[in-house]
């Protein structure tokens, strides 16, 4: 009991330093910037202009929205914007589209923070956008071709506060504050049951028996044993569980920073149990398209994976 008890409260300090030494700082800037742009009208400029451009692609005005979300606000942001397309009228072929763009992009909650662990933001910034883009397109043309393309009187206004003045600023700096810290103790749970899980799971004898039996794969393959941890953590526990986990094997020395670059494309999204679960939770017209989305979102997936291996691998 004494020995659960001294893993618990390390996993409880290492959870609580990386939530607010690492992530909330980075949080509360890039949403600050991020909420300052809605609020002046600028991202809806710029929806404007690429909406017709990815109009191809399947996606609309707020698919785009939801994109800039995914990666500049967090994991959270687009489950209001699915909910918006669901309710204004958007074709179930559209919603299944930007549901597989979301799933296959890197969350900016994660995204942000790991940057301050060697994470190359632009290339994975790029990266997960190009993903994005092939998993919607290959949702609407493919996988998602049999749903409805009947749209209603489709309503894509983006409702949110200005800042027109200094007050108005304050105002939303105040408040982009205040949900970077809402989002980063909602971490904190996260990442002290993953990092307690890790050790279970290395006590027991259980990371040591799946790298024996992967490692003659792994080493054919060129991949670093790392990512049998890594992999398991993210797809049980979500990607914030994953950021928790690679804190840790970098500290140790169990993975490198090229191995995490190299590993991007395939554990930063929300395609994993906890992120569908919540991302179908959005809307019922959500949840009647999850799986043809998945199946896109996968695709994506394979493509940033491809693109980060390619890139970083025995760099």
């Amino acid at each position: 009991m004494d020995s659960l008890i001294a893993v618990i409260l390390d996993a409880g300090r290492s959870a609580v330093e990386l939530a607010l030494f690492v992530v909330l700082p980075v949080m509360v800037v890039m949403l600050s910037l991020m909420r300052l742009l809605e609020a002046r009208g600028i991202l809806d400029a710029l929806v404007a202009r690429l909406a017709p451009v990815l109009r191809p692609l399947g996606l609309t005005g707020l698919g785009v929205f939801a994109a800039l979300q995914i990666s500049f606000v967090g994991f959270a942001g687009p489950i209001a914007t699915l909910t918006m397309m669901s309710t204004r009228g958007a074709s179930d072929r559209h919603i299944a589209a930007t549901l597989a763009l979301v799933m296959a992009m890197a969350q900016a909650n994660v995204l942000f923070p790991m940057t301050a662990l060697g994470l190359a933001f632009g290339q994975t910034l790029w990266l997960s956008l190009a993903g994005g883009l092939i998993a919607a397109a290959a949702t609407y043309h493919w996988t998602g071709r049999s749903l409805s393309r009947n749209e209603g009187e489709v309503d894509e206004t983006l409702r949110h506060p200005v800042a027109e003045d200094a007050k108005g600023v304050l105002d939303v700096i105040n408040r982009a504050g205040a949900e970077s810290f809402k989002i980063t103790i909602g971490a904190i749970p996260m990442l002290v049951l993953a990092l307690v899980a890790v050790a279970a799971l290395r006590a027991v004898g259980v990371i040591d028996a799946l790298s024996v039996l992967l490692a003659p794969l792994l080493d054919a393959m060129s991949l670093d044993r790392s990512l049998i941890l890594a992999t398991l953590t993210k797809y049980i526990g979500g990607g914030t569980a994953v950021m928790g986990v690679y804190d840790e094997m970098l500290k140790s020395g169990e993975a490198s920073v090229a191995s995490m670059n190299a590993a991007a494309g395939f554990l930063l999204h929300p395609l994993d149990i906890p992120g569908v679960a919540i991302m179908i939770s959005a809307h019922r017209r959500v949840a009647a398209v999850w799986k043809p989305a998945v199946v896109g979102a996968a695709i994506g997936i394979l493509a940033r994976s491809i693109g980060h291996g390619l890139l970083n691998w025995n760099v």
